[in-house]
């Protein structure tokens, strides 16, 4: 299996299953001499680990990440930086009665077609377990960002209830199971989830991962844009559908007068007065807040019985037993945080490099 690394100067590769003895990542590129410990990269791996609340999956996995090379004596070494993290609670028996049947939305058809071979264990590869090596990473790649770059996520729909931008309140997100930024959206969307989860059924999410404090420069034309690599990097992370930048698909409304960034001065520096953009022009950031939405559909493993076929080419019905996320959006936010981070570390060093 190819492409499981990403990145050009800060780059990832992460290996291993669902219901393997462990995952892991290798973090290259990473500058020396800076201080990096288990627990930095810990706080971000316990926001995304699964069994925390009624709302996700109730697999418990501890999820605590081991770095095996590249730190010594708390720092960097300019090595690669080897991350590792146990299963611990794999139930595999789960798959057994399915093992030979195609889940719809999953990627059980289209991983037979491919290599002829398929780990039904929880999906194996294609598991969105394979995320939390993501998030470790997205721990390492803040270190180089500074703290001068602030990266915020939050869940801004479930289904068709959206919150009120209006509403929106940075101290809020952290405070509830949602990662919601509206007070007055979570008691509904708590309503709404446990109505689908005793139903047996999923629903989908909308998120939106803002970065604060990103200098403008970053990116380049053509073929190594800035929001090109967000976009891929975001429609990277299982049950993904759609990304969109600033505006989005809401610009196709706008007239080109509403659309235009207008700028003024201010404080001696031009100032824009509104970010449809989202904080990236012709591939390179404006210094304003970048600001990346995608799309997540609802979990395709659900209780009620769907039609399908199975790998001898019989028609058949499937019911996906086993632990499942009801909005698998809920756990989608830190990894959306992790992958910003790990694109903008890797467009900062890229920067450096050719205009520092």
């Amino acid at each position: 299996m190819s492409d499981n690394s990403f990145g050009k100067l800060f780059r990832v590769t992460t290996w291993g299953e669902s219901h393997g003895p462990s995952i892991g990542c290798v973090v290259d590129g990473v500058p020396p001499m800076l201080p990096i410990t288990e627990e930095d990269l810990q706080v971000y791996l316990d926001q995304r680990k699964p069994g925390q609340n009624r709302f996700t999956t109730q697999r418990k996995e501890p999820d605590q990440v081991k770095i095996m090379s590249g730190v010594f004596e708390g720092v960097t070494t300019g090595t690669p930086i080897s991350l590792v993290i146990e299963n611990k609670d794999q139930r595999s028996k789960d798959y057994g009665d399915i093992k030979d049947k195609y889940r719809p939305g999953h990627a059980d058809f289209t991983y037979i077609e491919k290599y002829g071979i398929r780990d039904y264990r929880g999906g194996g590869r294609s598991s969105a377990r394979e995320t939390a090596m993501r998030v470790a990473a997205g721990g390492v790649a803040r270190k180089i960002l500074g703290e001068n770059i602030k990266i915020t996520g939050a869940m801004v729909q479930m289904g068709e209830k959206k919150i009120n931008p209006e509403n929106w309140d940075d101290e809020l997100i952290s405070q509830n199971p949602f990662w919601c930024p509206d007070a007055k959206m979570v008691p509904e969307w708590e309503k709404y989830l446990d109505q689908i989860r005793k139903s047996g059924s999923s629903i989908g999410a909308v998120i939106e991962v803002r970065a604060s404090g990103v200098p403008a420069g970053l990116g380049a034309p053509i073929y190594g844009k800035l929001d090109g690599d967000l976009a891929a990097a975001m429609m990277s992370i299982n049950a993904v559908k759609g990304v969109e930048i600033g505006a989005g698909f809401g610009s196709a409304a706008l007239t080109g007068e509403e659309n235009a960034d207008q700028i003024r001065m201010k404080d001696d520096k031009p100032n824009f007065q509104s970010n449809h953009a989202g904080g990236i022009l012709g591939g390179i950031s404006s210094g304003q807040d970048v600001i990346v939405r995608f799309a997540v559909k609802p979990t395709s493993s659900i209780l009620t019985p769907r039609d399908t076929v199975d790998r001898h080419g019989k028609e058949t019905e499937i019911l996906t037993k086993g632990r499942h996320d009801p909005c698998v959006g809920i756990r989608a936010v830190p990894i959306g945080e992790a992958m910003m981070a790990c694109v903008l570390a890797d467009h900062l060093m890229r920067h450096k490099a050719q205009c520092e």
